[in-house]
């Protein structure tokens, strides 16, 4: 039965036994007895309340048959959708079944073709090995027949054969492999000098170093002439006790407003410049106070000193070598070559080695190192015998440069030793970029003039030529050629020849432009 139903008749049963319970409780005694109409109306009542019930029960039935029938027809539609997706995946399996069949269908005709195929090869394969085997058993059969002739017509045995044969073998390879050893050789040499050329133009194009000339000239300027005699002092007194403590030469002369400090040592030269702007500027000048200035400008000058060491180490980006290595770099602010700056000379040539030894792969920051303290002995050179590279390789060794490279670097630069490291030529070539560049250094009047004279002298030396000029400071040579004695097929001829003589004899910077002029001159007089 259908919980609501039931329910429905429950209720109505129970109001039903309301009713009949209220009557039999207010049933009448004897002695009350209740008025009929009162009794039909409660009977009225309990119909009604009978009927309401059956009514009400009667509904509930009706909705939970209609909610009963929706959720079917809600159940139905969800079944029949279920149905239809389980359905469609049925098919698409079908149809995914149906392409492996197609697919493993047509793999088993191509296996079946391949197999053909392969047979069908197998078949020509064994066929092409008959072949071939019989075509050599028929070399074989034709080469021993040749070999029987050729000991029959030359009457040597096998033994001699071969060596004869293998002896002439031997000489024609031995000039085959003579030739390809030329060649290679000569491929790696223009490999290895393209590969360096590109190494020094990259390194040259990526440092773009500023080059300054550093005057070797110490002026003082003094305020007025009288200041002269204060330096010189009563009987000279002043100026000597200067001269003694700086170890310098001090010119006072007729120039007007200039006292000039002369001295071999650029760092006592300079020394003593600061001390005496300092004496003129402070004007207490005896020999106390010139003493006193002194000593203090000399301590200022070994902390300045150590400074520049100490930034130029830092520019070469390289570990700090021992302080005494410090100053001595430092002392090479006051030195120039050529009037190039050695101290700026140094720290370019260690960032060109730097650069080369990185395109080369190389430690980078031992080439910069070696670059940096290569030239270390010419703050020393004076002081201790022999030339700067034997001088700065003692100096490095005895404060604690242990890597033989730095050693050997500093010791070798300019060809003095065997060169045994890679760093060391690195050096070499470093330092000769930066002692070329244009501008680096200044060549003296007596050495420019000797380079145009033998520029020159080559070009004389050819019997084709009548005059020779070195112009454009020596990079361009102008030749006249007599004309009686060339042709202009000749001239062109001797151009080149000039131009091989002067790469053969000469050594110098950059290219030399060769040009050699030939002209006929007639001449007549009109009357």
């Amino acid at each position: 039965m259908d919980p609501i139903l039931a329910a429905g008749l429950a209720v109505g049963a129970a109001l039903l036994a309301v009713g009949g319970t209220y009557l039999v409780v207010r049933r009448p005694r004897a002695d009350d007895l209740l008025r009929a109409d009162e009794l039909r109306e409660a009977q009225a009542r309990g119909s009604e309340l009978v009927e309401q019930s059956r009514r009400d029960a009667e509904q509930l039935l009706r909705d939970a048959e209609l909610q009963a029938r929706d959720a079917a027809f809600r159940r139905r539609e969800e079944l029949t959708r279920e149905l239809e997706t389980a359905r469609a995946e049925v098919r698409e399996l079908e149809r995914r079944a149906e392409r492996r069949e197609d697919a493993a269908e047509q793999k088993a005709k191509d296996l079946a073709r391949r197999e053909k195929q392969l047979e069908a090869l197998k078949e020509k394969l064994a066929d092409r090995k008959d072949a071939l085997e019989k075509k050599a058993k028929r070399l074989d059969e034709l080469l021993a027949e040749e070999a029987r002739k050729l000991h029959e017509i030359t009457s040597l045995s096998r033994e001699a054969a071969e060596k004869m044969l293998l002896d002439r073998l031997e000489r024609e390879l031995a000039e085959e492999f003579a030739a390809r050893i030329r060649r290679h050789e000569e491929a790696v040499r223009e490999e290895a000098g393209a590969k360096a050329r590109e190494v020094l133009a990259t390194a040259i194009g990526r440092w773009a170093a500023t080059h300054t000339a550093g005057a070797t000239v110490s002026t003082v300027d003094i305020p007025d002439d009288t200041m002269k005699g204060r330096i010189i002092g009563r009987e000279g007194r002043n100026i000597r006790t200067f001269e003694k403590a700086t170890g310098v030469d001090v010119i006072v002369d007729d120039t007007p407003g200039v006292v000039i400090v002369s001295a071999f040592d650029a760092v006592r030269r300079e020394t003593a410049r600061l001390a005496l702007a300092k004496l003129i500027a402070d004007g207490r000048i005896h020999p106390t106070r010139i003493e006193e200035v002194v000593a203090e400008t000399q301590a200022e000058m070994e902390k300045h000193i150590a400074e520049l060491g100490k930034q130029a180490v830092l520019d070469a980006d390289v570990p700090m070598p021992h302080e005494k290595l410090v100053a001595l770099l430092g002392r090479l602010r006051f030195r120039t070559s050529y009037s190039q700056n050695v101290l700026a000379h140094s720290v370019e040539v260690a960032h060109l080695c730097g650069l080369m030894a990185g395109e080369l792969g190389l430690n980078t920051q031992l080439a910069r190192r070696c670059g940096l303290l290569h030239d270390v002995g010419k703050a020393a050179d004076h002081e201790m015998d022999g030339g700067h590279p034997k001088v700065g390789a003692e100096l490095a060794k005895r404060y604690g440069e242990t890597s033989k490279e730095v050693l050997h670097a500093i010791a070798g630069h300019h060809d003095d030793v065997t060169v045994d490291h890679i760093y060391t030529v690195l050096v070499a070539a470093a330092d000769a970029i930066s002692a070329s560049r244009p501008g680096a250094r200044r060549e003296t009047l007596e050495k420019y003039v000797k380079r145009l004279e033998e520029l020159e002298a080559v070009a004389c030396g050819f019997p084709e030529v009548e005059h020779a000029y070195a112009i454009q400071a020596g990079r361009e040579l102008r030749v006249i050629a007599n004309a009686h004695k060339t042709t202009d097929a000749d001239a062109v001829r001797v151009c080149r020849e000039i131009a091989r003589a002067v790469e053969r004899q000469l050594d110098y910077p950059g290219e030399i432009k060769v040009t050699v002029i030939r002209e006929t001159r007639s001449t007549d007089v009109a009357k």
